[in-house]
């Protein structure tokens, strides 16, 4: 985890998850490492709200908000290529192509992986920009 946490450490993470716990969870591991936390929140609506209102640089996102996709939010951050992780207990199969190669972790969530997986985006993203 020492190179994920040095290339998330000072990042903008945007946390989308309904359940208190885990968002909570979430948002202290990552703040132990020195990323800081944008949310966490439950609902697309307060997920747009802080993209439009804050830098993000980073997300993670849960798919199944209390019934409600969130596949608005993955919409917006695909645009501005800010780099995000699906956290899910769907499988992929339920998922539109859109989003077939956005990296998942499954729930219960180890956050370690999900810290390597997102320090992994936003490698991609730094290398594709540089191609």
């Amino acid at each position: 985890m020492k190179q994920a946490a040095q290339t998330l450490s000072g990042a903008q993470l945007l946390i989308v998850e309904d359940e208190f716990l885990l968002a909570r969870d979430m948002a202290e591991y990552f703040e132990d490492r020195g990323v800081r936390i944008v949310g966490p929140v439950g609902t697309v609506r307060d997920a747009l709200t802080l993209i439009k209102s804050c830098e993000i640089e980073v997300a993670v996102l849960d798919i199944n908000l209390r019934g409600e996709r969130v596949y608005p939010v993955a919409d917006i951050l695909k645009q501005k290529q800010i780099p995000f992780v699906f956290a899910s207990g769907y499988g992929s199969e339920l998922e539109p192509d859109a989003y077939a190669g956005v990296p998942r972790c499954v729930k219960p969530v180890d956050l370690a992986v999900l810290g390597r997986t997102l320090d992994d985006q936003i490698k991609r993203l730094v290398r594709d920009r540089h191609q």
